[in-house]
């Protein structure tokens, strides 16, 4: 059970690669960029797929806009979320 733990572990390490984070420790940066990371992953997903063949350009665009605006929407709850935390102090 644990060797397919472990290839299941590494699979995942290898097709959602992350990064160190560098910037200023803030827990909402850290959430943020860990939503961008993944964001870029399945950008360049879409993009080789469609340079594959696999997706049409439209499908790509249509695919590409559908998770910037769920960037978008986590940017502003964790925004929301920041300012909720400042009003209540």
């Amino acid at each position: 059970m644990s060797e397919q733990s472990d290839f299941l572990s590494n699979l995942s390490d290898f097709l959602y690669p992350r990064s160190c984070y560098y910037g200023q420790f803030k827990p909402e940066y850290l959430v943020f960029n860990a939503n961008l990371q993944e964001f870029a992953q399945r950008v360049s997903y879409i993009s080789n797929l469609q340079t594959n063949g696999k997706l049409s350009p439209q499908e790509a665009y249509h695919e590409i806009k559908t998770l910037w605006k769920q960037l978008k929407a986590a940017k502003k709850q964790l925004e929301s979320s920041l300012m909720d935390d400042v009003s209540s102090v």
